[in-house]
């Protein structure tokens, strides 16, 4: 389980196919500078990108997982040299400071718009309709494994868009520095709206 709150951005330095039919997964390295290493261990659980995945090898400030063909084809920002989000799974005992997140990526969103507002800027992201009946005003969305408040929903035929107000240290922080509109980004729904839709259906 994890919160949401990036704890340093790191970048892919490697991707390397493990196979050779084009239909495998990669094996990635990931060098994590302001990254906890310390506390790092074989097996462990780090989302990158807002997507879980086990560490497999580190060493210093570096280390390296195992990604899927089914999380590559369900994730964006996984198969290619690039910064990543990262975070550490949650301890019993630590701070929850975003929302309870799985790592489990639902769906891609695509950005609408990413504009300056004053001090801060607003983000747009058009959600399929498969996730749009989870999203509501002020509720909660993880976007490439940041915990976000959605601050309006407003239907469409093709989902809805939702607008988020992204203050600097955010963008500073995490990877959203980069987005501009048109890009791809991975979304996961709030744990209990998926819980709340289920039992009322």
């Amino acid at each position: 389980m994890f919160t949401g709150i990036v704890a340093a951005v790191g970048k892919i330095t490697n991707v390397e196919p493990l196979g050779s039919t084009g239909q495998d997964g990669v094996h990635l390295t990931i060098q994590a500078p302001g990254f906890n290493m310390e506390k790092t261990k074989l097996g462990d659980s780090i989302a990158i990108q807002g997507a879980c995945m086990t560490v497999v090898k580190f060493a210093g400030q570096e280390f390296e997982v195992d990604v899927s063909r089914e999380s590559l084809n369900r994730t964006v920002g996984l198969d290619a040299v690039g910064e990543v989000n990262l975070e550490h799974a949650l301890k019993m005992g630590d701070s929850l400071d975003g929302h309870i997140v799985s790592g489990h990526v639902d769906g891609l969103g695509t950005v609408v718009s990413f504009d300056a507002v004053g001090e801060s800027h607003e983000l747009k992201i058009q959600v399929p309709v498969e996730l749009a009946k989870f999203l509501a005003y002020k509720g909660s969305i993880t976007v490439n494994g940041i915990s976000l408040t959605v601050n309006s929903v407003t239907d469409n035929a093709s989902g809805c868009v939702i607008s988020i107000n992204i203050i600097p240290h955010t963008i500073q922080n995490t990877t959203l520095r980069n987005t501009k509109a048109g890009d791809k980004v991975n979304l996961e729904v709030d744990m209990i709206a998926r819980y709340v839709e289920r039992m009322l259906r």
